[in-house]
């Protein structure tokens, strides 16, 4: 495609010509953007610690109320060491130029069994983000220690402002 001149790319097809520089430039940054690397960074890795934190707080939260909350606690914890490891692998495949073997999580990889990873991805998107809203509407929020405050400050700020940087670029693109 690098060869081939993009529409209004100067008098036939100068790929020096600034339109065709610009959507080199254009396409590359695209790219990086849709790159497992890029995602598991600014997406996977800060749901990661959202389940996580949450698993903290429901295990906090179980020594004044029911030891059912302690299985749940744990397997949220699990659910998001096992996304965390999966989203590294991915991303490290990615950076080596290596076929991914296996989705980027967990809730994925269940929807690749079903040929509809995208669907089950989705999913996981929705109930990370229902995590973060329970941990603002609940309060457990203020409740965390100061190194969780940080590590969720850190997740909350590469998702919130990747997903910005993303959209800002697409509108410039359209212009």
């Amino acid at each position: 495609m690098a060869d081939s001149p993009s529409p209004g790319c100067g008098q036939a097809g100068d790929s020096d010509a600034p339109a065709c520089r610009y959507a080199r430039e254009s396409d590359a940054i695209q790219r990086f953007f849709l790159r497992p690397f890029f995602l598991s960074l600014t997406i996977g890795v800060p749901f990661c610690i959202y389940k996580m934190i949450f698993g903290i707080s429901i295990l906090r939260a179980e020594s004044a109320a029911v030891s059912l909350l302690a299985g749940v606690g744990w397997l949220i914890i699990c659910w998001s060491i096992a996304d965390l490891v999966m989203n590294s692998v991915y991303s490290v495949q990615d950076l080596l130029h290596l076929p991914a073997r296996f989705e980027c999580c967990t809730l994925a990889q269940i929807g690749h069994f079903f040929s509809r990873p995208m669907v089950f991805l989705a999913l996981d998107t929705l109930l990370s983000f229902s995590i973060v809203c329970l941990m603002l509407w609940s309060g457990w929020i203020a409740t965390l220690s100061p190194y969780e405050l940080v590590l969720w400050y850190v997740a909350t700020t590469l998702n919130l402002v990747s997903l910005s940087v993303v959209s800002l670029y697409n509108e410039i693109r359209k212009v």
